[in-house]
């Protein structure tokens, strides 16, 4: 909902029905085994590391280094275009969820990728999405 001179102005919806089965057939068996796989999956982790991605600049930053194995801080800013406060602070959210590593080199720090699967991901995803597949 929008207000515009304190009023409410209700956005259109279009809901789209998704197809169902017109019986009900439970394979009882079948969905208890993957009732029980999916209880097993660590959600919450998943969830964060996720939600963690969905920021457009650390999404950004994350896919300049799948670009260059790895940049300092001046690098990542000006690569996203970004003030370097910024850039820092996404880098420090990425090192806190364990997705960039930092090395130091006197003065100067570069941060990479913790390893290949974080930039599986964002390839995977933008693959997804290059294929007409986005969300709406």
């Amino acid at each position: 909902m929008d207000r515009i001179d304190g009023a409410i102005k209700r956005k259109e919806v279009i809901a789209l029905d998704a197809p169902r089965c017109e019986t009900i057939a439970i394979d009882t068996k079948r969905a208890q085994e993957i009732g029980h796989a999916v209880d097993i999956i660590p959600t919450m982790d998943i969830g964060k590391l996720f939600k963690v991605l969905s920021d457009a600049t650390r999404l950004r930053i994350a896919y300049a280094l799948t670009i260059e194995e790895e940049l300092c801080v001046c690098d990542v800013s000006a690569s996203v275009d970004c003030s370097i406060a910024t850039a820092s602070h996404h880098l420090r959210t990425l090192l806190r969820q364990g997705l960039v590593k930092y090395r130091k080199e006197g003065k100067v720090v570069y941060y990479s990728l913790d390893d290949h699967h974080v930039s599986s991901l964002v390839h995977l995803a933008m693959e997804h999405v290059n294929e007409g597949k986005s969300l709406s």
